[in-house]
């Protein structure tokens, strides 16, 4: 592999933020969870920092140390709490990237135990609003103050209101609303729906991610995941996407019987844009077909694509919408599974047919209606949507110089985007070079060769103009580092 040196050139006639406007100031507010890098990188390098203190930052604190190095001192080891009650593999993942945690957050800024603070261009998609919506975080406050479970007898006013405010933005038709705690639950309970239809064969997407209960690991078409777990649901067939015509032969084999779940973009799978008009030709295959179709916006629904939901690019209606992730305000876990009153009619018969004990919790519905009002209020959907473009091309202008050779391509769509890499190792390089100079960002669990940035629309223009020269700074040292 050849890879590109960097120009200096064009870093001085562009800026590391050019074109980058910034948006209005405003109070700043999980999925899928992390994954080891596919190689073991080496220790970045000593560069020096990026600058770490910006005037919409609160505070001025060191950058964050080079990963690979010890836990800072003076404080309970951790990584050895981890390596003795948790997990062997998260301890040694801790370790290479620095030994720190988390333990303060607020709008674009993750604090670590030992002072040092990272801009959060990461967290899976959850934190569209920023860390601690202020807003969400008082609406939970109130709560917990009056309410925060409920006893499942009575009926619960917070989960009515916050259904209410989630549907009156879903697609039309989209009116119920169930309530669960996580993506993967919301995933489990449209496979329950669709069983309770007769429809019990499934039809998903290679490269798709679903969640990894067993039902949603069903669909999560990743053999590294689900070959542990075997066997899984039966009748599950797997389609390329982005191929109209390989799901209508599946769907011809299964006419009548079949549910088909598909994301919009496909965002573990690498940040995979489908061509336009392709959720559109699924949706009038599902009809031809007699196909529930499940519509996964957990990630790419709440704003993050630049609209409401992912699928509002076609005004497609699906029958079922599952979403999660930026409803939690990123400040309680909440997700929910959206349907039409006809797909939804076997759950809303029988309201015992499928519960849970902390679904539709009040401190997790207080925290989605104060998501959604807060949204409606600070028109983030708008902000994502002016952002997004910005910062794609702003990206694309630092890797200019090492497309073709380290860089393979960058893309995205709103506050999702991908930067692809010829070599699965240069993306554990980087996200460590990241890391050392205090930004965070994924990998994606189903494409090991694409390193994830989902920011915050709340993200203003200096810590952009910090994020943009940080990352030109590690993609020179990850450069330097894989050509010896």
């Amino acid at each position: 592999m050849t890879v590109s040196p960097p120009s200096t050139a064009s870093t001085a006639s562009t800026g590391p933020s050019a074109g980058l406007a910034a948006p209005p100031s405003e109070p700043s507010a999980p999925s899928s969870e992390p994954s080891a890098p596919s190689s073991e990188p080496s220790a970045p390098s000593s560069e020096p920092s990026a600058p770490s203190c910006e005037p919409s930052a609160p505070s001025c604190e060191p950058s964050a140390p080079r990963a690979g190095t010890a836990a800072p001192t003076g404080r309970p080891d951790i990584v050895d709490l981890y390596l003795k009650h948790i997990g062997s593999g998260r301890a040694v993942m801790g370790r290479v990237m620095g030994g720190m945690a988390e333990v303060r957050s607020e709008g674009v800024w993750i604090h670590a135990d030992d002072g040092r603070r990272f801009l959060d261009f990461g967290g899976y998609g959850v934190f569209i609003m920023g860390h601690r919506h202020p807003a969400v975080v008082e609406a939970v406050h109130r709560q917990i103050d009056t309410h925060p479970l409920a006893s499942r007898v009575l009926l619960e006013p917070v989960a009515a209101r916050a259904a209410q405010a989630l549907a009156a933005h879903t697609p039309p038709g989209l009116d119920y609303v169930h309530f669960v705690n996580s993506g993967a639950e919301a995933t489990e309970a449209a496979l329950k729906l669709a069983r309770a239809h007769g429809l019990t064969s499934v039809i998903t997407t290679r490269s798709g991610f679903h969640g990894k209960t067993l039902g949603a690991l069903s669909v999560t078409a990743n053999t590294t995941y689900q070959t542990p777990f075997q066997p899984l649901l039966p009748d599950v067939t797997q389609v390329a996407y982005d191929d109209p015509a390989d799901l209508e032969q599946a769907l011809a084999a299964h006419r009548d019987r079949a549910c088909v779940i598909v994301e919009p973009v496909q965002g573990e799978g690498g940040v995979r844009i489908p061509r336009p008009g392709y959720l559109g030709q699924v949706r009038a295959l599902c009809r031809t077909y007699g196909a529930l179709l499940v519509v996964d916006e957990i990630q790419t629904g709440m704003g993050r694509l630049g609209t409401w939901w992912g699928v509002d690019a076609e005004d497609v209606r699906p029958d079922v919408l599952l979403v999660g992730k930026g409803l939690s305000g990123g400040v309680v876990p909440v997700a929910a599974m959206v349907a039409t009153a006809e797909a939804y009619a076997p759950f809303s018969r029988d309201p015992y047919l499928h519960t849970s004990t902390f679904g539709a919790s009040p401190i997790a519905c207080a925290a989605a209606l104060a998501t959604v009002r807060a949204m409606e209020e600070e028109d983030t959907v708008a902000r994502a949507a002016a952002l997004g473009p910005r910062i794609l091309t702003a990206v694309r202008d630092v890797c200019a110089p090492y497309q073709g050779g380290l860089v393979r391509e960058v893309r995205g769509r709103g506050l999702l985007i991908g930067i692809e890499f010829a070599e699965e190792q240069a993306v554990g390089e980087l996200m460590l070079e990241l890391i050392s100079r205090g930004v965070l960002v994924n990998n994606s669990l189903n494409s090991t060769r694409v390193l994830r940035l989902t920011p915050p629309a709340v993200v203003e223009d200096s810590a952009l103009d910090l994020f943009l020269t940080t990352l030109g700074a590690a993609l020179r040292g990850t450069a330097d580092r894989m050509t010896g």
